[in-house]
């Protein structure tokens, strides 16, 4: 059984994927619905306003700390070998680092970029919005189920 330091590590990283899964799946279910029911111009300025309070300490420390913390337990894991949950661990950092804090980076964070540059109210935003919402909803399924199973993992690891 994983134990000591390594179990405090092991039960973080469940705390810190399991949460950026929830905050996902949030906007999977319901928050992405309600924006793309506004006209375009207010579910674009809402999305604008929601992007910026994403980059704020609280989710930030969360989301990134939950990338340090599952390289950290990758790196502790392929040291250590442990006799049990190695499989496990390896796989639920890979999810979380790849899966959710990569797909971000090369998915979502570009499209947040662009929808930035563009005034809610014009033509340009109203045209842009449906693929913006779409394509962001879609890779945002995507690191939503990987932060999720990477949580879940951790959780096996410690069984």
């Amino acid at each position: 059984m994983i134990d000591g330091p390594y179990y405090v590590l092991t039960v973080l990283g469940v705390l810190g994927t399991g949460l950026v899964a929830g905050v996902f799946c949030g906007f999977s279910t319901f928050v992405m619905r309600a924006l793309a029911a506004l006209p375009p111009a207010q579910g674009v300025a809402a999305m604008q306003a929601i992007n910026v309070a994403a980059l704020r300490p609280p989710f930030m420390l969360l989301f990134a700390g939950s990338a340090v913390l599952c390289a950290v337990l990758a790196v502790v894991t392929f040291v250590l070998w442990p006799d049990q949950g190695t499989v496990e661990l390896l796989l639920g950092s890979a999810l979380y680092l790849f899966g959710c804090f990569g797909v971000t980076m090369v998915a979502n964070v570009p499209r947040n970029e662009t929808l930035a540059k563009l005034d809610a109210g014009t033509p340009e935003a109203a045209a842009y919005w449906p693929t913006y919402v779409s394509e962001w909803s879609t890779w945002n399924h995507i690191r939503g189920i990987a932060s999720a199973a990477a949580a879940l993992l951790y959780v096996l690891a410690l069984t």
